[in-house]
């Protein structure tokens, strides 16, 4: 094993988008406190991870797909960084493999390493995984699957543990990370960026990956230009990752509304704290919008090939995190034919026009973070001892 010949333990970790990026690097500077510095790390990952140690095996824009049709025209390239990845974990023989998220990517790693277990390979490692499949939103069979195949489950939300110890596949609930975001300064990014005091403010989140950003900006566009007609005051603020960070400055920079776009997690917050109401495409960042009090309209396409599938597999009164933890819409929801810059005007003006909308949204707050919050310690920590436990790595 890697601690036996430089006496600090060897956490391999697989983050394949940003949102894992972001957990992965929380439970990386976990881990190098906890051990006082005692600990190595290797997998892939993205800037986040880097900036904690990381040096990436690949990037990890080469794993941000989504959905049936999506991933197959990458699929040569997966399958090829997947046998990669395999070769390097095992050359390595890291004390634990924690893959986060990026289940298209990570589960297959992760599968592949429990077959050569099985066949005698020299698997000795924990096989971990963070970010349980959404099996509560579609698919429930997978719970079953990935039991056969991984040795211990770290979840986000407090409602996931049952669907899999069901199948006897040891599971913890470390709470998730957006539970203790801070509070941003909104006020500082206004005049950063020349927004009057009074002037409304909407947010546009496109999403993390390329396919998102380009089914939906076209729609968005057209919302804002609605908006606008409205409130002739608008000013807008993009929020965006690096991994498509420059298509998104391309699109917006003859959209009206002197868009202002933002990168990095403070930069995120205080535009949070500035947005009056937030049109955001589903996915991580609507849980964050709703714990920061945000009035937020979800809105979501695929493929036209890919829809078809999906509408008989997804429950969709349980995409939206937020309206699934609380068990009532907090925030609307438009997908697919429904996805219209119509409807997303309607549904924003509506929340910039109620004056009720920000209290009831400051109210679901409140909820969401007694719902997802772990007590006194972090989500990070918590994930943090689990891996630990786990590896048998010693904590000062």
């Amino acid at each position: 094993m890697s601690t036996e010949e430089t006496g600090a333990p060897l956490v391999y970790l697989i983050a394949g988008e940003a949102s894992g990026d972001v957990l992965a690097a929380g439970l990386m500077r976990s881990l190098k406190r906890m051990t006082g510095g005692n600990i190595r790390f290797a997998g892939v990952g993205g800037d986040l991870m880097r900036r904690e140690g990381l040096e990436s095996l690949f990037p990890i824009s080469e794993m941000a797909v989504m959905g049936v049709f999506e991933i197959l025209p990458h699929a040569p390239k997966l399958l090829r960084r997947i046998r990669q990845t395999v070769t390097d974990i095992l050359s390595k023989q890291p004390d634990i493999l924690v893959t986060v998220d990026s289940k298209a990517f990570s589960l297959r790693v992760q599968k592949r390493l429990n077959k050569l277990r099985a066949k005698g390979g020299t698997v000795d490692f924990p096989l971990v995984h963070m970010v349980a499949p959404t099996v509560w939103a579609w698919r429930p069979g997978r719970a079953k699957a990935i039991s056969r195949f991984l040795d211990r489950l770290l979840v986000l939300f407090p409602f996931e543990p049952p669907y899999f110890e069901e199948h006897g596949l040891k599971t913890v609930f470390v709470g998730h990370p957006a539970s203790v975001q801070p509070q941003g300064d909104g006020s500082r990014l206004r005049a950063r960026a020349q927004i009057p005091p009074r002037a409304p403010v909407l947010g546009v989140l496109p999403g993390s990956r390329p396919g998102e950003v380009r089914r939906l900006m076209p729609i968005f566009a057209d919302t804002v230009r609605r908006l606008i007609a409205r409130y002739p005051d608008l000013r807008i603020l993009v929020p965006t990752v690096s991994g498509v960070a420059e298509e998104v400055r391309e699109t917006v920079k003859d959209w009206p509304g002197r868009p202002v776009v933002l990168e990095g997690e403070a930069e995120k917050y205080d535009a949070f704290d500035a947005m009056n109401v937030a049109l955001a495409a589903s996915g991580t960042v609507t849980l964050e919008l709703a714990l920061a009090g945000v009035p937020t309209v979800v809105a979501y396409k695929v493929s036209p090939l890919s829809a078809p599938i999906g509408r008989r597999l997804v429950n969709l009164d349980a995409v939206v995190l937020a309206n699934r933890i609380l068990g009532r819409v907090v925030q609307p929801f438009f997908l697919q034919e429904n996805c219209i810059p119509q409807a997303l005007t309607v549904a924003a003006a509506r929340m910039f026009d109620d004056t009720r909308a920000r209290a009831d949204c400051a109210a679901a707050a409140r909820d969401l973070r007694e719902a997802l919050g772990t007590d006194d310690a972090s989500p990070s920590d918590t994930a943090a001892f689990a891996v630990a436990a786990a590896a048998g790595i010693a904590l000062k």
